[in-house]
């Protein structure tokens, strides 16, 4: 589970397969001790991800808050909950790992590389950060002087080599306590092709983008308010990205349409689709998989996946409309089907004018059916809202 610099493919093989960069997200876990229910349901995620995901997935990340109160037995539970898993493991700290002041717990227990770490995946640069270590602990989170000059350089290299960079941090760059660091942060990523901000801390499952990068967020394993416990599954291919929560009771197959993008999460008026396009997915489970097809309105289109690849794809036809909806269908060698369906944007459609401020401002709202409730039930979100009825009341 260690974090290596450079990675290997996950097991499938063409230049067209390897092209998808796919990651599973256990939010965080906020462990305390084995007779929790949070404990359980993080072995039975781990569990299902490496019998029905491992071998379509990179790798999987740990977004912080991994121990509740960031002790050394807390992270012998996390290290051995994660012995299950063949892919990599990435896992970066939240406030609640610095709890006893430091995070030497944090790294010798779950034996990972020390942040910030940027690893080449597929074609895209990945960069993990640790926006906690230099805080005084709580929601205190600052990334310092020498981690934002490291992440220029990161993105400036990757801009070089022409990769696309996704970052992993605890929470949004609004977030941000240092002075300046919020600013710097979202030059940065204004100033470069980063399109996706993989994040946990919220507690709830959010998209938020601001035409130019994706900010995901996914629900909490271990202090949930709202929905089931899961994971969630995102990708990107070809500078698209794609994400889509699991609860942790979902049969399979699993579709995850990775191309083209739902119009949430069009990051470019270059990802629009015209006239014909490719519609491409993956199919996660332990069962064969005996058809894939692709519904355009009423259009049924079978599609392929050629020997030793992950994703099977088809060509499909695109009527004149703002929105074309698109259902990827699977089914499995028992008869059960699963399925994934978007709106993919077309030139006729004219997406939101967002906010660029690294926070949760520019979110898309609401998509019950990608398991994205608009709730915003957490802690943070909760007193917000408290702080926000004082001043109103002192008004």
């Amino acid at each position: 589970m260690t974090v290596t610099v450079a990675e290997k493919p996950s097991r499938g093989g063409g230049a067209a397969a390897d092209r998808v960069l796919a990651f599973a997200h256990i939010g965080d876990l906020h462990i305390t001790d084995a007779k929790q229910r949070n404990f359980g349901d993080f072995l039975s995620i781990v569990a299902q991800i490496e019998i029905e995901c491992a071998r379509l997935i990179d790798f999987v990340v740990l977004p912080g808050d991994n121990a509740d109160n960031g002790l050394p037995s807390q992270y012998a539970l996390v290290a051995t909950g994660l012995k299950m898993l063949s892919r990599p493991v990435h896992a970066i700290p939240g406030d609640h790992d610095v709890e006893q002041g430091g995070l030497d717990a944090f790294y010798n227990g779950l034996q990972t590389t020390a942040l910030p770490a940027a690893s080449a995946v597929r074609g895209a640069r990945c960069l993990f950060l640790d926006i906690c270590g230099a805080g005084s602990g709580g929601p205190d989170f600052r990334a310092g002087t020498d981690q934002v000059s490291w992440l220029e350089r990161e993105l400036r290299s990757a801009h070089a080599h022409g990769e696309t960079s996704l970052i992993f941090m605890h929470s949004y760059p609004d977030d941000l306590k240092g002075d300046g660091e919020t600013a710097a942060f979202n030059n940065l990523i204004a100033a470069h092709d980063v399109a996706l901000v993989d994040m946990g801390h919220t507690h709830y499952n959010e998209l938020a983008n601001d035409g130019h990068t994706i900010f995901a967020a996914t629900r909490s394993t271990g202090q949930i308010e709202e929905g089931p416990v899961g994971y969630s599954i995102a990708t990107f291919d070809g500078g698209v990205v794609s994400w889509r929560f699991r609860a942790l009771d979902d049969p399979c197959p699993f579709v995850v349409i990775t191309s083209p993008a739902d119009h949430r999460l069009t990051r470019s008026p270059s990802q629009a689709i015209d006239a014909r396009c490719e519609v491409r997915a993956l199919v996660f489970g332990a069962r064969v998989i005996e058809s894939v097809g692709c519904w355009v309105n009423d259009t049924w289109t079978p599609m392929t996946l050629a020997p030793g690849e992950r994703v099977w794809t088809a060509h499909v036809s695109v009527p004149s409309e703002r929105l074309v909806t698109l259902t990827v269908q699977a089914i499995d060698q028992t008869g059960r089907p699963g399925q994934h369906r978007i709106q993919a944007a077309t030139p006729a459609y004219v997406p939101p004018v967002r906010p660029r401020d690294g926070s949760d401002a520019s979110s898309i709202g609401a998509w019950p059916e990608n398991g994205i409730f608009g709730t915003q039930l957490g802690p943070i979100a909760m007193a917000n809202r408290y702080e926000a009825s004082l001043l109103q009341a002192d008004c």
